[in-house]
């Protein structure tokens, strides 16, 4: 699908197939896990819970389904739609396909945020989140300073502040962590990792707002974003505002990263390799990419959180460790077919300048 073709039908066949396949595999997602539930009567929670109607199941079984299991389906949702646009709009800002929502240093802040609100004020559950919040923002505005030149964003001097700033903010967390002990030390361990088994303490319909506005941000500008995939010299001249276009996008993909790292902890790969893998199946439209890699994100990650439940149930893994263990060799397979080189080619993306 070319940009000149791209109809607004095709984009809305593609979304419905994908919101399809999402909807099946969270059906699937709340009758796996330590306890396995058989299917209809997930579907008889899902029915009783919308509606109200009078309770026809065991107790425990319906709250495991309507409590426990759909609150952190709905989260790995959220959180993987948020990563994926946001890993999108990175790759174009810096025009390289090897940026994702860390390499800015964004979740690096995050961590640190939430890692000082464990040792300060663990006995409140929402400073957590706050504080991670927090972190990421300060980060943001941080390389935002740092990269800019003049009154321009630079996208290689954004990159290289982004780096810096995370190994910056990555040895402050490791002096922080010598600080900790027992429960705390382990809760950060959990968060450095990526963990979707304790309920946000936010509010989930906030934070399905935030991100809501975040992508929308990005999908605003996902007509200038094809124009600046071309060169920004090439985009101004076509009437593409690339300064501001360059901000609205950062500051909503940073604002998706942040929400995101806020209630799950650093879960990698996500924003790398699901851009990646949108393009390869439906092409670099962000006309299509940014919806589509919403779906695909969430799709992505409630399968990896499902892995994370059963795998070894009833013990639980960090959602984390399930997405870097896949993500790894897939992305070392996109390398060695030179996926990712052909999206570093002139004129497909790639390359800071």
């Amino acid at each position: 699908m070319t940009a000149g073709v791209l109809s607004r039908g095709e984009v809305v066949r593609v979304c419905l197939l994908l919101a399809g396949v999402l909807f099946v595999l969270s059906f699937v997602a709340l009758a796996l896990g330590a306890a396995s539930i058989p299917v209809p009567e997930v579907g008889a929670a899902l029915w009783e819970g919308l509606t109200g109607a009078p309770n026809t199941l065991p107790t425990e079984h319906r709250v495991i389904i309507l409590e426990v299991r759909l609150p952190r389906i709905l989260l790995a949702m959220i959180v993987g739609a948020a990563l994926g646009v946001a890993g999108a709009g990175y790759q174009a800002l810096l025009r390289n396909p090897l940026a994702d929502p860390y390499v800015l240093g964004v979740s690096s802040g995050a961590a640190l945020g939430a890692i000082l609100s464990l040792a300060l004020a663990a006995r409140f559950a929402v400073a957590t989140p706050l504080a991670a919040f927090a972190g990421a923002t300060l980060t943001i505005a941080v390389v935002y300073f740092l990269g800019r030149r003049g009154s321009e964003l630079s996208p290689y001097l954004l990159l290289l502040a982004g780096i810096v700033t995370a190994s910056f903010l990555s040895a402050v967390i490791i002096f922080v962590l010598n600080f900790l002990s027992g429960r705390e030390l382990r809760g950060a361990a959990f968060w450095l990792m990526g963990d979707l088994s304790s309920p946000a303490a936010v509010n989930a319909h906030w934070l399905g707002l935030g991100v809501l506005l975040a992508l929308g941000g990005v999908y605003y500008a996902a007509g200038d974003l094809n124009l600046l995939l071309s060169g920004e010299q090439e985009a101004q001249a076509l009437g593409v505002n690339v300064q501001r276009t360059k901000m609205l996008v950062y500051l909503a993909a940073s604002l998706a990263t942040g929400l995101a790292v806020s209630v799950s902890g650093a879960i990698g790969y996500v924003g790398l390799l699901v851009p990646h893998l949108v393009r390869l199946v439906f092409g670099g439209d962000y006309r299509l990419l940014v919806p589509t890699t919403a779906l695909t994100g969430a799709i992505v990650l409630v399968t990896a959180d499902t892995l994370a439940r059963i795998v070894l149930a009833p013990t639980e893994l960090p959602v984390g460790a399930v997405t870097a263990v896949v993500g790894a060799p897939l992305f070392i397979y996109l390398l060695r077919s030179q996926m990712v080189e052909r999206m570093a080619a002139p004129g497909a993306g790639g390359g800071t300048q």
